[in-house]
């Protein structure tokens, strides 16, 4: 099973964040924080973000602290490890400005992460001490974040090492956070993505081993959706059907494990779709990409089978088009992967 979602929670926004993180008290919970944003700083800044701490640590969350030599001049701490001590941070990210005999000193006493995203290959990977996490930046200017072959190429490096645990972000969908407002994801190609469709991306797509939201908020419906997956392993497909299909809904079905690269077929489709009556030829049209598809009559045998497309095809007059996922859940046909279990759900 994944790890459950971290979330990332800032002095500036914690207390609009509290309904979600009550939610969340006693179950373990990972919270990104980072304690050099200049924007946030303020008179009230230092005694807040304790407070915030303290509220954190009392509920059972444990925190990784985005840290600089910056950090200990606003909190007037002289050395990394009373700083974490006084601030009950369990994980520190050293991100800039600290020499490798400081890193050393510190991951002998204390889990430590570093920056993924810039640092390798001279990321800290054969220090000896506690675990180590590889934790990627988030981007907020558009066009900035990390493409998917750099991406997968540090990630596979990282794992050929000392294979620590890699951490990457995704965009909220909820209240973002400034001073862009256009989402915190690692990834380029995840701004503006449902989070529900970016998580399942870094989970079944990479070697990602744990996810956090990067900016203040996510929707009830999307952090449902993961949650779901997280517990049950069954990926829900948001889909309009057309009318006379839409018993189709909430039942669960496996992809054939010999599914070619362009489509999914449905293992169980044919004994669930069969309603006593022939299926007649209609909406025989061109399957795009993330249409949901059955097979007429014409078919013969193959009369009922259902198939969901992960690439283009032409119609086909034995195909009746039936459903299609909604514009924004199509990336999913990617993350969907032969003998994986899926459910349609309605949008």
């Amino acid at each position: 099973m994944p790890k459950p979602l971290g979330l990332s929670v800032y002095v500036s926004t914690f207390t609009s964040q509290l309904p979600i993180l009550e939610k969340l008290k006693e179950t373990n919970s990972y919270i990104f924080t980072s304690f050099h944003i200049t924007e946030e700083l303020d008179d009230d800044y230092v005694t807040n973000a304790k407070n915030m701490c303290s509220w954190l640590h009392q509920y059972g969350f444990h925190i990784i602290a985005d840290v600089s030599p910056k950090t200990l001049e606003i909190f007037a701490q002289p050395d990394l490890l009373e700083f974490a001590e006084d601030m009950k941070v369990s994980v520190l990210r050293l991100d800039y400005g600290f020499d490798e005999e400081e890193i050393k000193r510190v991951a002998k006493q204390m889990p430590i992460a570093f920056n993924a995203s810039t640092l390798y290959p001279d990321a800290p990977l054969t220090f000896k001490g506690h675990q180590i996490y590889a934790m990627h930046n988030f981007y907020p200017r558009p066009e900035t974040g990390l493409d998917w072959k750099l991406f997968a190429t540090i990630n596979l490096a990282i794992k050929q090492n000392r294979s620590p645990q890699v951490v990457a972000f995704i965009p909220g969908d909820g209240i973002l956070r400034g001073p862009i407002y256009e989402g915190l994801p690692t990834l380029e190609r995840h701004r503006g993505l449902p989070p529900y469709v970016a998580y399942l991306d870094l989970i079944k797509n990479s070697s990602v081993d744990q996810v956090f939201i990067g900016d203040v908020s996510i929707s009830d419906d999307q952090l449902q959706l993961i949650e779901d997956y997280r517990s049950t392993g069954v990926i829900a497909l948001p889909v309009q059907f057309a009318s006379d299909f839409e018993y189709l809904y909430d039942h669960v079905y496996t992809i054939r494990v010999d599914s070619p690269s362009g489509l999914m077929r449905l293992q169980e489709s044919r004994s669930y779709a069969s309603q006593g009556k022939p299926i007649k030829a209609q909406h025989c049209t061109e399957r795009n990409r993330g249409s949901i598809t059955i097979d007429n009559e014409a078919y013969k045998r193959y009369s009922g089978e259902i198939q969901i497309m992960r690439e283009h095809y032409p119609k086909d007059e034995r195909v009746n088009v039936i459903g299609k996922l909604s514009e924004e859940f199509v990336p999913l046909v990617d993350c969907v992967k032969n003998g994986d279990k899926i459910r349609f759900v309605h949008i």
